[in-house]
């Protein structure tokens, strides 16, 4: 067998964290779990309330001693990282100021209130095209301003160039993450400084905004020699947006196609050249977020596997007994898969569902408020939320469609939720258009395609690096069934 140099790709998740080695074999991806690690938020009693934030230190050292595994005794070329969108660190003269928050933490309404009194909504839409959410990194900047947190604060790093940073010392700010901050033009790709000074933030607190394929720098010295690194070790710029690494690994390159990115979250939506910038784009909440190679990710948050694991965690609780516990998450799906009563369709795209806690209870609330029977058993609270997942999705793509003028006749699904058989089949049923399923681990794949580009280990455009993955990685198809009326949308 042929075997290519390879590349360390560390892919932090929401939920958890992983060192991956990717390279070519006989002119095909091949990749190795080297590490998987858990992240786990951590609550910090902050005054009179309990702040929610990422354990980074923790999260620091479980990737860097995966990354000692991963360079023990391989060929590796290259170190890329990526991660969740909008959460960063505050830095002064290079040291970290506190621990970041989770972007599920509840502080950003006051930002909010603070940017949409200096920039009304519409205006902020045209600037920067991003689809509002309230953890949004502007949000979060303007509440740490409103705090007093910017005043000693001379840098805030994203959490995958803070990775960077702490392995190079050099700070940048890698162009798909950038995106999702909200304090990007839309139009140019390069901090809007105008909007900076209109918020009150200062233009040097973000770093100079780098591209995909962009080395960053060396290790340095010292991290080197911790990792059993060879010197002038390059650690590259990714699609540091998990989602954008997610998407350059979408197994098609056709343009009717859609992709849905499904994890905690499930990003919905196509790939455009240009962003879609209208009121019309604004009112439906579409965001126009950064590609790799320049292309845009024209897309919808809309949540995803979320409602799963915290409706499991609810069930699984501290105070359930043996017979009160989930079962595992194969069975519950096997169970929902054969429930055969209408179930309810609720909003998943309602804030309640957002926060920690009891999901259940929540889709009980929900459905009461809306008259509509909620579900009774376990099982069909599976089959609930899949169901109203699948027909959030349709209602995106639909949309997509509308606004950006292209039609859509099939759907990729990618990530976590490619293995689950039953979300793509609702999906495919909803949408009316065939689901190609994975591959898995398209979030990794994309950070080392990337990688292997940029070190000339494989050459061409994002359409190439596309071929790549369709020709090593075969999809599950899914075609619509007819729906029954009490199940459609």
């Amino acid at each position: 067998m042929r075997t290519t140099a390879a590349v360390a790709a560390v892919d932090l998740g929401a939920t958890s964290g992983r060192v991956i080695l990717g390279g070519l074999e006989d002119g095909r991806l091949r990749l190795r779990h080297v590490a998987r690690f858990p992240n786990q938020p951590v609550r910090l009693h902050e005054g009179d309330r309990a702040g929610l934030h990422w354990n980074i230190t923790e999260l620091h050292r479980s990737l860097t001693a995966g990354l000692a595994q991963a360079l023990r005794g391989d060929d590796v070329v290259s170190v890329g990282v990526d991660s969740w969108a909008v959460d960063y660190a505050l830095l002064r003269n290079g040291r970290m100021l506190g621990v970041p928050y989770h972007y599920r933490d509840e502080r950003t309404a006051a930002g909010v209130a603070a940017v949409h009194g200096q920039v009304p909504p519409e205006e902020l839409y045209a600037r920067n095209g991003l689809q509002h959410l309230p953890f949004n990194t502007v949000f979060q900047l303007a509440a740490d301003r409103v705090a007093g947190d910017l005043d000693v604060a001379d840098r805030a790093l994203l959490i995958p160039d803070l990775i960077a940073y702490w392995l190079t010392g050099q700070q940048v700010a890698e162009a798909t993450n950038a995106s999702t901050t909200g304090l990007l033009d839309a139009r140019t790709g390069q901090w809007d400084t105008g909007l900076l000074g209109e918020l009150g933030l200062a233009r040097g607190l973000l770093a100079p905004v780098v591209a995909p394929g962009t080395t960053i720098g060396a290790l340095l010295p010292g991290v080197a020699a911790e990792l059993g690194a060879g010197p002038g070790m390059p650690v590259t710029a990714v699609g540091s947006h998990d989602t954008a690494s997610a998407v350059a690994a979408v197994p098609s390159t056709a343009e009717d196609a859609a992709f849905i990115s499904s994890g905690t979250w499930s990003l919905v939506g196509i790939e455009l050249e240009a962003p879609v910038l209208s009121e019309d784009s604004r009112a439906a909440n579409f965001t126009n977020e950064g590609g790799v190679d320049g292309r845009v990710r024209y897309l919808k948050n809309v949540s995803g596997l979320w409602l799963l694991t915290e409706s499991m965690r609810t069930w699984d609780g501290p105070g359930a007994t043996d017979a009160q516990r989930s079962s595992d998450l194969a069975a519950l799906l096997a169970e929902a898969a054969a429930v055969s009563r209408p179930v309810p369709v609720f909003d998943a795209t309602d804030d309640r569902f957002t926060a920690p806690g009891d999901m259940p209870a929540r889709i009980t609330a929900w459905c009461h408020e809306h008259d509509a029977e909620p579900p009774r058993t376990r099982a069909e609270v599976v089959r609930s939320i899949l169901e109203s997942l699948a027909a959030a999705y349709a209602t995106t793509i639909e949309q997509a469609e509308r606004l950006s003028g292209r039609s859509i006749r099939t759907v990729h699904i990618v990530g976590g939720g490619s293995q689950n058989a039953l979300l793509c089949q609702l999906t495919a049923d909803r949408t009316g258009r065939p689901v190609h399923a994975g591959p898995v681990e398209a979030t990794a794949i994309g950070n080392v395609l990337v990688q292997l580009r940029a070190a000339g280990v494989v050459p061409g455009t994002l359409e190439a690096l596309r071929d790549l993955v369709a020709r090593t990685f075969e999809p599950v198809r899914y075609v619509p069934r007819v729906l029954s009326p009490a199940r459609r949308p």
